[in-house]
């Protein structure tokens, strides 16, 4: 299995992503899209697994190595969408297959719904939708002016070092390899310690949440196949989320749906990540 990757950057609007890309440059192509406060290392189990792709696995804006949006700018699961399109442009890639882990999964279903002519098909790793909510258009709204306005006034998070962050994301419910890592594309060496390169506005309250009307409108509005593979242990268990999936068959003409052992981070795990490059090289084969 050849896993040392390329790095890549790109520049688009004023915007600087960073990513990672393994495979052949005439493979398949995969665009990767990683999951909230991950970056494009957290594919280094399996992207070199899918044999016969070229997949390029982005640090989403705000997180990992690239760039932070503006200070009048957001982080609205959206937001990436139009800089995305621009990558694709960037690589040649007319129509490319989606590969999304949780955050990263809700990302790809959105653009697939609003871009359906440059997207084959979708992989989503442990979601495919954002969770609905009840919550008021005006309490989320407040909530992310407050919360923009405070992460704005804030330094960066700093820890003692790799091993104290990589400690914290333990606590949090990772693996130990997982956050390990996750560590060291996350953080920059600064006096004293290391301090995380994401913008704190990552933690803000997004302007706007779907309903649940708003996701099924995205499911309905997915025209390609859809490959979605959820963890054991993993996020399925949100009862709001678990019944925004089971609307996926019915909403989507070509869904498939599979269950692979493991938490969260299932495809940082290498017994995983075999399992789901199996899957996902029968799906690459067919789209």
């Amino acid at each position: 299995m050849a896993g040392t990757p390329q790095d890549c950057t790109f520049d688009v609007d004023g915007l600087r992503y960073a990513g990672l890309a393994w495979g052949p440059e005439d493979g398949v192509p995969v665009l990767a899209l990683h999951g909230w406060m991950d970056h494009a290392e957290s594919f280094a189990e399996l992207a070199p697994r899918l044999t016969g792709c070229r997949v390029v696995a982005l640090d989403l804006s705000g997180q990992g190595q690239s760039g932070h949006r503006a200070a009048h700018a957001t982080y609205n699961l959206w937001d990436d969408l139009p800089q995305l399109v621009a990558i694709l442009d960037a690589l040649g890639w007319e129509r490319a297959v989606l590969l999304g882990h949780s955050r990263g999964a809700n990302i790809a279903a959105l653009m697939a719904a609003a871009v359906p002519e440059r997207v084959r098909g979708l992989i989503a790793l442990d979601s495919l939708v954002p969770e609905p909510v009840e919550a008021d258009f005006v309490s989320t709204l407040s909530a992310f002016v407050k919360d923009t306005r405070k992460a704005l006034g804030r330094g960066a998070r700093r820890f003692e070092s790799v091993e104290t962050y990589a400690a914290r994301r333990q606590a949090q419910g990772n693996a130990e390899a997982v956050a390990a890592a996750l560590a060291t594309r996350a953080l920059r060496t600064v006096d004293g310690g290391v301090e995380m390169t994401a913008d704190n506005r990552m933690f803000a309250s997004s302007a706007a949440k779907l309903r649940a009307e708003d996701v099924d409108a995205v499911l309905r509005a997915i025209r390609c196949p859809v490959l979605n593979v959820w963890a054991s242990e993993g996020i399925i268990s949100r009862p709001k989320l678990a019944e925004a999936a089971k609307k996926a068959p019915e909403l989507i003409a070509d869904y498939r749906s599979e269950s692979v052992a493991g938490d969260h981070h299932f495809h940082m795990e290498p017994r995983a990540a075999e399992k789901i490059a199996e899957l996902v090289a029968e799906f690459a084969r067919r789209v």
